[in-house]
């Protein structure tokens, strides 16, 4: 599947929670409605959506009251940050649209999110900058490696001595104006 396809079936938040949710453990639709307050049937087309896009994979099938559940995992967010091919990336070539429904998926998914902030340790920066190449492929990297470290030490919900945290990140390159 090619990133417009990736970034087409991610415009949309439940499918942005339900990433996140496949990436700490495997679960169904059934699994993952009950988790994120949704019926199995809203959690099957999306988690369908999602696996067509190639971001998540069956890795289970089990065996429940005569019929058949898969469980689906969101893996590749957890593969080591690679710097290179984050400099060498084609850019995506989508509409204005589509890149405006993925932001605002991102957008209310932040919004949500931070309803349900808690004691801890926070940072929160925005910023819209004059910098030389190498300071910002710099910062792409670590903002890359802080990344694949949440998504590579992710836990299913609610096990225990873990807490439910979150990570917003959208870096990019401007326009002149």
């Amino acid at each position: 599947m090619s990133s417009l396809d990736e970034l087409r079936a991610t415009a949309h938040p439940i499918r942005l929670r339900l990433l996140s949710l496949l990436t700490g453990t495997a679960m169904s639709a059934a699994e993952a409605g009950r988790e994120l307050q949704l019926s199995q049937a809203s959690a099957s087309y999306h988690l369908r959506v999602l696996e067509r896009a190639g971001l998540i994979r069956v890795v289970e099938v089990v065996r429940l009251r005569g019929g058949e559940a898969k469980r689906y995992r969101h893996e590749s967010s957890a593969r080591p940050f690679d710097p290179q091919r984050a400099q060498s990336a084609e850019p995506v070539n989508v509409t204005a649209e589509e890149h405006a429904q993925y932001v605002g998926a991102m957008a209310e998914e932040l919004h949500r999110r931070a309803a349900l902030r808690n004691e801890g340790p926070q940072m929160y920066t925005d910023a819209e900058l004059w910098v030389d190449p190498q300071t910002w492929r710099r910062v792409v990297a670590l903002v890359g490696e802080a990344s694949a470290l949440l998504h590579a030490q992710a836990q299913a919900p609610r096990t225990p001595r873990t807490s439910p945290v979150s990570m917003t990140a959208a870096l990019f390159p401007v326009r002149r104006p």
